[in-house]
């Protein structure tokens, strides 16, 4: 089921109510860890709301100067995943970065983010590069998708 949500571009304030529901994130991350981020960058902070409420979200930020887009932090209320909005955050990140110049999204996620791994294999992400850690779950995969 696809739900009828609206997407808009935003302040970290309203991502930073997002992470509080997400179950994998080890800690709450507060407004200076995504701001020294991408700090004096281009960046962009887009929200799906369901209802008025927030559900899932985008931030991305020019990490590499080399004409990609960085997908830094992504998630999805678990209340309200595979009802259609990482794909609708993932489409509206896509334009915005073909209308702003960029050539592609590169994006990091771990081993263990199986559900976000099998997302970007079916939405055409190339696997990159992959950082190996003693515990295989949490070795760090690089991919991008040429826009």
């Amino acid at each position: 089921m696809t739900l009828k949500i609206t997407i808009k571009e935003t302040q970290i304030e309203e991502v930073i109510k997002i992470t509080k529901t997400i179950v994998e994130f080890d800690e709450s991350y507060q407004k200076d860890y995504f701001e020294n981020r991408y700090k004096n960058k281009n960046k962009l902070i887009i929200v799906a709301y369901y209802k008025n409420n927030p559900v899932g979200y985008i931030v991305g930020y020019d990490k590499f100067q080399d004409k990609s887009f960085y997908c830094w932090m992504v998630a999805v209320n678990p209340n309200y995943r595979k009802q259609g909005i990482l794909k609708s955050l993932m489409k509206y990140q896509e334009n915005w970065a073909k209308q702003n110049n960029y050539n592609k999204i590169k994006i990091k996620t771990r081993n263990n983010r199986r559900e976000m791994l099998s997302y970007l294999v079916k939405y055409n992400f190339y696997f990159t590069e992959i950082i190996f850690h003693q515990n295989i779950n949490n070795n760090r995969i690089s991919l991008e998708k040429n826009l």
